[in-house]
C-alpha cells in the first residue's frame, strides 16, 4: 500500500488488528527487517511496516534530512487518521520517533527506541570513521545523512511526555554512557541492554524484542 505524505509516497504493509503500532527501519533498509516479528506483533496490534523516503518502495528524492522524514511520519500518521500511535523506531527510525514526539507529541502514545543516536558525535571512534571512508568511497547520501545528523540536545528531549522504551546492544555502534543519558533525559522511559548483541544483530529478521514490546505497549 501507498499513501501521500507531504508530497511523497510512503509504501506500507499494514497487517493484523488492534491498536496501531508503527514499525521504522534503520539507514538503507526497509520494512522487510520487521518481517519475522511482525507476523507476532499483528497478533495484538494493526501494523503499519513502513518504508522511510529515499528507501525501499518509497519515492526517491534528492531530501535527505531526518527532520523532514518525521514530518512525514506526522503526515503519515494524519493521512490515515490513526493517532495517538506506538512507534518502534530502529536506528534512523528511532531518530524519526524521536523528533515527530518533539514536535507533536499527540501523535504518539509510546514508542520504542531501539539503538538511537542523538548526535553524529555519539558513534564510536571506530564506527564514525567507518562511516566516513565509506562515504568517501561511495559518496552515498544515507552515509552523509548519518555524518551530519540528527543534531538533537539532550534538554531537547525535555518536550517529550510519552512513555519510551530504550533497547540498546551491548556492542552497539554508539558510546555505551548514551543510553544511559537518554534514559536520564527521557522522563519515565525503561532501559534495556541486549547482551551479547551489536547494533542490528537482535532486530533484523528476528523476534527476540516480541515478549517486551508486548508487555511495553500493552
Amino acid at each position: 500500500m501507498k499513501v501521500q505524505a507531504k508530497g511523497v509516497e510512503l509504501f506500507y504493509k499494514k497487517s493484523g488488528q488492534g491498536k496501531a503500532l508503527i514499525l521504522l527501519h534503520g539507514n538503507g533498509e526497509d520494512h522487510h527487517i520487521f518481517d519475522k516479528i511482525s507476523e507476532k506483533l499483528e497478533n495484538n496490534f494493526t501494523v503499519y511496516a513502513i518504508d522511510s523516503r529515499n528507501h525501499g518502495e518509497s519515492t526517491k528524492t534528492t531530501n535527505y534530512d531526518y527532520e523532514v522524514m518525521a514530518e512525514d511520519l506526522g503526515a503519515f500518521i494524519h493521512a490515515l487518521k490513526i493517532a495517538p500511535v506506538n512507534i518502534v523506531g530502529f536506528s534512523d527510525g528511532g531518530i524519526i520517533s524521536l523528533l515527530l514526539a518533539m514536535k507533536d507529541s499527540g501523535l504518539v502514545e509510546k514508542m520504542a527506541l531501539l539503538g538511537v543516536n542523538l548526535k553524529p558525535s555519539d558513534f564510536t571512534d571506530e564506527s564514525y570513521q567507518f562511516l566516513k571512508e565509506t562515504y568517501e568511497q561511495t559518496q552515498d547520501p544515507l552515509f552523509k545523512l548519518m555524518l551530519e545528523q540528527p543534531n538533537i540536545e539532550l534538554t531537547d528531549l525535555k518536550k517529550i511526555k510519552v512513555p519510551s522504551l530504550i533497547i540498546a546492544a551491548e556492542n552497539d555502534l554508539y558510546r555505551p554512557e548514551l543510553f544511559r543519558e537518554l534514559n536520564h533525559a527521557l522522563k519515565g522511559s525503561k532501559l534495556m541492554i541486549m547482551q551479547g548483541h551489536s547494533h542490528d544483530s537482535y532486530i533484523v529478521n528476528q523476534d527476540l524484542l516480541y515478549e517486551d514490546l508486548l508487555a511495553f505497549f500493552q
